[in-house]
């Protein structure tokens, strides 16, 4: 792993916390420039990280920095994990961070990094090509008026399994949250991919692209 956090205490933190739990941070930057140059540097060394966690507003301007070099990232290593991290949902960055992509990416607020088991968990599911959105960047993004034609075909129940799935969360997780069985998570998810018109020759991404159906609309 690779972590790119401005602020020294936050990144140590990050990086102490994860080694902690048997995981390799091989770097720490603090500025989006450092950032590309030493994943392009151990891509170079075929030491290419698992994943990336990354600020989204670091040095000099501290504005978008951070998701820039990460979509930058994105983009000439494919088969690299991103997670960003934000202090607010910043629609635009996560908008574009998705977009690029339906594997390998997350997206969470700041305040997610102190509930350490999810955290951790978002940072190995996207290390393992999942994703891992904050659940209000969720809410934020499927509560957008101009989306609200795609995925009015959609029941009430349906956009509520699509956000947990937009989560990260599992069927078993989602059938827990919501309170119903496996096999009615199943049934909503079918329905979803279904009026959204995803086959199966989408094979494993159709969870993703579900979601990124009303990014890309």
């Amino acid at each position: 792993m690779v972590i790119a956090e401005d602020s020294v205490l936050l990144r140590e933190g990050l990086t102490r916390l994860l080694t902690d739990l048997g995981h390799e941070v091989v770097a720490g930057v603090g500025d989006g420039e450092a950032l590309v140059k030493t994943v392009s540097e151990l891509a170079a060394e075929g030491a290419l990280p698992d994943v990336v966690v990354a600020d989204v507003r670091m040095p000099p301007t501290h504005t978008d920095e951070g998701v820039r070099a990460a979509v930058r990232l994105r983009k000439e290593h494919p088969g690299l994990g991103v997670l960003v991290l934000s202090q607010y949902v910043e629609e635009q960055y996560a908008t574009e961070l998705l977009a690029g992509s339906s594997t390998g990416v997350g997206y969470l607020l700041k305040d997610r990094v102190a509930e350490v088991r999810e955290f951790v968990d978002a940072v190995v599911r996207v290390a393992d090509g999942g994703t891992a959105l904050d659940p209000e960047v969720v809410a934020q993004l499927l509560g957008r008026s101009r989306r609200q034609d795609v995925l009015a075909v959609l029941t009430p129940r349906e956009r509520e399994v699509l956000g947990l799935m937009a989560e990260g969360r599992t069927n078993s997780a989602i059938a827990k949250q919501l309170v119903v069985s496996d096999g009615a998570v199943e049934k909503h998810i079918g329905n979803i991919f279904l009026k959204l018109g995803l086959s199966p020759s989408d094979g494993d991404h159709r969870r993703v692209l579900a979601v990124l159906t009303y990014l890309n609309s």
